[in-house]
């Protein structure tokens, strides 16, 4: 792949990523998006074969965002509450776009086939929600955190910021640090064992 060819393969993602948040996966069409990029179907068709890879590519590029904050932030000499504060406070502080994409991919999955949504699930666990229980993991066997399912914690924590995982044109912004700070103490307040 040459470096133009790179360069548009990017531009495609960037602008389909945009699509798919205004439109969702069935009211957007490829023509719609080599108009949005000004390529022809045939250039879009070199680099994703139809639009379910596209779609994927997207959301994977995501999670490799996502995985490598988590990674960082796990590493770091802090306690596990600590680790849970700054990856709501990495999430919430993300443009609306980026948090839009956590929402794009739990809405949208079910309309990929089978075979891909089994091989994306597993990913997100993987790089996403796996990394999440480990901390909890982590923080219980310390006896930082009360005895709970890290599971059930983590989808308790994403169900939280949910709401904030909508674009700018719904009305969502950015996410002002005094809210953030609410959100992350109500949740902390709810997992963390009282001495």
């Amino acid at each position: 792949m040459t470096t133009s060819d790179f360069g548009l393969r990017e531009q495609i993602l960037s602008v389909g990523k945009k699509l798919f948040i205004q439109h969702g996966y069935h009211g957007l069409a490829m023509r719609q998006i080599s108009e949005a990029v000004g390529v022809s179907k045939a250039a879009l068709y070199y680099h994703f074969k139809d639009k379910e890879e596209l779609f994927v590519a997207i959301l994977e590029s995501n999670l490799g965002q996502m995985e490598s904050q988590i990674e960082l932030i796990h590493l770091k000499p802090i306690s596990c509450s600590d680790k849970i504060a700054q990856f709501m406070e990495y999430v919430l502080n993300e443009p609306t776009e980026q948090r839009a994409i956590i929402r794009l991919a739990s809405q949208e999955i079910s309309q990929l086939s089978m075979e891909i949504r089994k091989s994306f699930a597993e990913s997100y666990h993987e790089k996403f929600t796996g990394k999440i229980q480990k901390i909890f993991l982590d923080g219980i066997d310390a006896g930082e955190f009360r005895s709970i399912d890290p599971a059930v914690a983590t989808w308790a924590l994403l169900g939280m910021m949910y709401p904030y995982f909508y674009p700018a044109d719904t009305g969502a912004k950015a996410v002002n640090s005094e809210v953030i700070q609410q959100v992350i103490d109500i949740y902390l307040s709810g997992v963390i064992k009282s001495s």
